[in-house]
């Protein structure tokens, strides 16, 4: 299988994207990581690239909320009903991970939930930034604390005023 990658450049950093004939398969944030050795990756765009790259700048802009792109990420049963329902989580909101737990039926399995977010391929797309913790801290997140602050915020999601995650 051949995948293609490109970079994009955004506000939080260049931001990495891969791309099969099935859809977008990874995004991975800063710094740019080296495409997997004799993995079939090469360097190029593609029309699956090209749009997520677009629809990536509309939503850095703030004129998109949601995105429409075909979508290949590679992971368990699990983990990809745990991403799917990370799409219905709304721009401008964040749920817990108890929330995530509820909305897939397995409110026993928060812990289960929240390391299936934290192996999210797709971020942004695919909103894992919006979960946070019960208590309204932000947790973990792949491309850091600062970057989730950022995304939150400029969903609207989280006060500009909430201090030491990332400077102004």
């Amino acid at each position: 299988m051949s995948i293609t990658f490109t970079r994009l450049e955004t506000p939080i950093g260049i931001l990495t994207l891969a791309a099969d004939d099935g859809g977008l398969r990874r995004i991975d944030f800063p710094p740019p990581r080296p495409p997997p050795a004799d993995a079939g990756w090469r360097e190029g765009r593609s029309p699956i690239l090209d749009e997520a790259c677009r629809q990536l700048d509309e939503y850095f802009a703030g004129r998109r909320r949601s995105f429409e792109l075909l979508l290949s990420p590679q992971g368990t049963d699990f983990q990809r009903s745990v991403w799917t329902t990370l799409a219905s989580i709304p721009y401008g909101e964040t749920w817990s991970y108890r929330d995530l737990a509820l909305r897939l039926g397995r409110p026993s399995a928060t812990r289960a939930v929240g390391a299936a977010n934290g192996r999210n391929p797709l971020p942004i797309v695919l909103p894992c930034h919006r979960v946070i913790g019960a208590d309204g801290s932000l947790t973990g997140f792949g491309g850091g604390l600062p970057t989730k602050a950022f995304l939150l915020r400029l969903e609207g999601s989280l006060p500009a005023d909430v201090p030491g995650l990332f400077p102004r």
